[in-house]
């Protein structure tokens, strides 16, 4: 069984590949779910002997990729991975370990500045650079070379996709700020991608979605021209009742899924038989929120060979509720995987990490990932030990 720790490059080359892999293999972890594209971020590291706060390159690969075989859309390489092969040294001095590619798709601010023609829209037609739009021919060309190339590259056992689809409205970009009392309705309504892209694409599935980007103006100029604090749960009620005016909504937003889905399956076609392949659907809570983003469950969990799922919440109970929702809609034949945080700010603080593994289990899982090896304090890992110990139990 899979049995995985989210990891950083970083951390690894800081701490010491065969330091760090000594604590997580003492823990029962037998496959480092390794960064290999990743975005920009501030990182506090309460075990690194090399500084506590870490800044990563945003935008960047962890890999060395061959950069002849991409289009219009290459990836940026770190200055880490010019220095360091960390997947490659990580074979040589741990292999009884596997070796899973954590890559980020198409959240990618500096290739979003690159390439603004290939990014995400909303209906005024506003850029939103941190967001490359799967709709796109040379964006898909992008990811699914990226993908392959690592995988043949470092012979790969396989990889977790992170962010194939939109992202949402609201993503924590850098001084990201405010004056209008915000609501879900009108961040799904700014989170919804219309560039030409995605109009042109949609269009040729019969989707009108050109009146749709002007009925979202529309409704999003009202808004703005009054501004009033409305509560989630009204601004829920307003979007499904928007949905149930017109059906076109419905029919735009199931495309998205299918179009996302089409991404994940051209990755898994393109990749060696031997490298699996996961997808992150959405970090988004509850998990079904995730249609924002363009996730459909049950299609990922198709095109993938295994979903796995960011069970984030803040108690077992959550968790098993959660988990129970993703079943109902991934199927019952879908391979699922979940991924637990046993600290702050999840499960009280970490205690309920092996009670949320026994909902887990109880309800079936192929695997369990912890993350992060770097964000959490060593004392952590013991709940991650106890945890896995859970998945040997006999029922």
């Amino acid at each position: 069984m899979y049995k995985g720790m989210y990891t950083y490059p970083w951390d690894l080359v800081d701490e010491g590949i065969g330091s760090a892999t000594g604590r997580m293999r003492d823990c029962g972890i037998n496959t480092l779910t390794l960064a290999a594209s990743y975005h920009a971020g501030k990182f506090l590291r309460p075990h690194s002997p090399a500084g506590k706060v870490y800044f990563p390159e945003d935008g960047t690969v962890y890999v060395r990729p061959r950069t002849g075989r991409y289009g219009a859309i290459k990836p940026i390489r770190s200055k880490l991975a010019g220095e360091r092969d960390v997947f490659a040294e990580l074979k040589a001095e741990a292999p009884d370990m596997a070796r899973v590619a954590w890559t980020v798709c198409l959240h990618n601010t500096p290739l979003g500045m690159r390439h603004p023609e290939f990014t995400v829209r909303n209906c005024y037609g506003d850029s939103y650079v941190y967001s490359m739009c799967p709709a796109y021919e040379e964006v898909r060309r992008y990811v699914v070379t990226l993908c392959a190339d690592m995988a043949e590259r470092y012979e790969l056992d396989g990889l977790a996709l992170e962010t194939p689809g939109f992202l949402p409205f609201d993503h924590g970009f850098h001084h990201e700020f405010s004056m209008v009392p915000m609501n879900r309705w009108a961040g799904w309504l700014l989170g919804l991608c219309f560039s030409e892209g995605t109009i042109a694409a949609a269009e040729a599935r019969g989707i009108d979605a050109e009146r749709l980007r002007w009925q979202a103006c529309a409704a999003l100029d009202s808004f703005f021209a009054r501004p009033e604090p409305v509560p989630d749960h009204v601004a829920a009620e307003w979007w499904i009742a928007d949905l149930i005016a017109d059906p076109e909504w419905a029919v735009f937003l199931s495309w998205r899924c299918q179009l996302v889905a089409d991404l994940v399956a051209e990755v898994r076609a393109a990749l060696p038989r031997e490298s699996s392949l996961a997808v992150i659907p959405t970090v988004q809570r509850p998990t079904a929120a995730a249609w924002s983003e363009g996730t459909d469950l049950r299609l990922l969990a198709e095109a993938a060979d295994t979903l796995e799922v960011p069970a984030y919440e803040t108690s077992a109970a959550a968790v098993a509720l959660d988990a129970g929702d993703v079943r109902r809609r991934a199927g019952a034949d879908a391979r699922i995987s979940y991924v637990l945080r046993p600290a702050h700010p999840d499960l009280a603080n970490g205690a309920e990490t092996v009670a949320a593994v026994r909902a887990l289990k109880a309800g079936g899982l192929q695997g369990l990932a912890f993350y992060n090896y770097g964000h959490v304090a060593l004392s952590a890992l013991e709940r991650v030990r106890e945890a896995l110990a859970v998945l040997e139990e006999t029922p």
